[in-house]
């Protein structure tokens, strides 16, 4: 039963840049039409209305277009809509919008309630980006996330970075774990699937998921696998686009794994991929929390991933629901896919990722969203 069911007709908005495929932008729309199916009045507000998860936003949720070709620029816009609209409540993600939505606030002077959610490690994702945006992104961070009524943080990690990173206290801190539609992603797990690869009688396929960027490690990844090979004969899968695109596919053709590794870009429906692997692999230097590792449990799929900074230890529980192995080490990384190839029984990953359910996290972020309703409809 739902612990938090609207009786007043609050409006809540969720501001975005956009619905370009991303975690925190298929999390957001997962929220959106929560929120919705609870009976609240529901905007997506978004810089620019685009992205693949348009198609994702359920129909009571109401998407309004900024038309800004940057965060940046959307800021008068959200200005107005604010001023226009007057939500009780707006939820922002990512941190570059999390900044645009506090200066939004202050300067529409509405009494609108404001939650900024941080969906990454900032410390760890600081190392790979350029120094000087990384030290004025920090500063930003400093200075908004106080301004807030809330902060929510996907993971104890990153809450704990954010801490020891922008000095943020942890009482204005909550933890709620991203939320997996673990009916919907068993559902579309069924469906059909064309590529050659995962039809019956292959070679058992090993799936990876994510933006083709330096956070996912993908190098790693194929050097890991280029290893397994030689004492193994398996398939590689990388589904997702980005600037590494060329860089990858040189080094899928300097290991001489053109045959046996693919890239075949964004996949609608990776959970059809998911369900017909034999094993999913995160190997991403670091992360927030990675809905991608909890929905290929949520397709019984076994998994292997780096113990990055943060999300992968907690959500696996140190090793308990699936081999850990240390950041860039590509030695550990094929020695942990071949043991978990050749394991004959696998945990209940399923049953682990059932306990990140759209209802749960719906409740915890209502709790820091709207703490009267949540606080009075608790005890229902």
């Amino acid at each position: 039963m739902n612990s938090f069911v609207n009786t007043n007709a609050k409006k809540l908005a969720i501001y975005l840049p956009s619905l370009r495929g991303g975690g925190a932008e298929r999390v957001m729309v997962t929220l959106a039409n929560g929120f919705a199916a609870r009976g609240f009045a529901v905007d997506l507000v978004l810089a620019s209305k685009e992205g693949p998860y348009l198609k994702d936003v359920a129909d009571n949720v109401r998407v309004v277009d900024l038309h800004a070709r940057r965060v940046l620029t959307s800021l008068p816009g959200l200005v107005r809509y604010l001023r226009r609209e007057r939500p009780s409540v707006m939820l922002s993600a990512l941190n570059h919008a999390n900044v645009i939505a506090v200066l939004a606030r202050s300067l529409s002077a509405v009494r609108t309630r404001l939650v900024v959610s941080e969906r990454n490690h900032f410390s760890a994702s600081g190392y790979h980006g350029k120094r000087w945006i990384v030290r004025q992104m920090r500063r930003f961070m400093a200075w908004a996330y106080p301004h807030a009524d809330g902060v929510v943080v996907v993971s104890k990690g990153v809450g704990d970075d954010l801490v020891q990173c922008i000095g943020l206290n942890e009482s204005a801190i909550s933890v709620v774990y991203n939320p997996i539609d673990v009916d919907v992603v068993a559902q579309r797990s069924r469906e059909d699937v064309s590529h050659p690869w995962l039809q019956p009688g292959e070679l058992p396929v090993v799936v990876a998921i994510g933006r083709l960027t330096p956070q996912k490690d993908f190098p790693t990844l194929l050097r890991a696998f280029a290893r397994l090979r030689q004492t193994q004969c398996a398939r590689l899968l990388i589904l997702g686009e980005g600037e590494l695109r060329p860089q990858l596919e040189m080094l899928v053709a300097e290991l001489g794994l053109q045959d046996h590794a693919g890239l075949p870009g964004f996949a609608d429906n990776p959970f059809a991929y998911l369900s017909r692997s034999a094993l999913f692999v995160l190997s991403s230097a670091w992360e927030g929390l990675p809905n991608v590792l909890i929905q290929a449990m949520a397709c019984g799929t076994p998994v292997v991933s780096t113990a990055c900074p943060s999300g992968p230890e907690e959500i696996l529980e140190h090793g308990r629901w699936g081999r850990l192995v240390p950041v860039g080490d590509e030695v550990a990384l094929a020695e942990a896919m071949a043991a978990a190839l050749q394991q004959e029984a696998h945990p209940d990953v399923a049953a682990r990722a059932a306990e990140f359910g759209v209802d749960r996290a719906v409740d915890g972020y209502l709790r820091v969203m709207l703490p009267g309703i949540g606080s009075e409809t608790s005890r229902q």
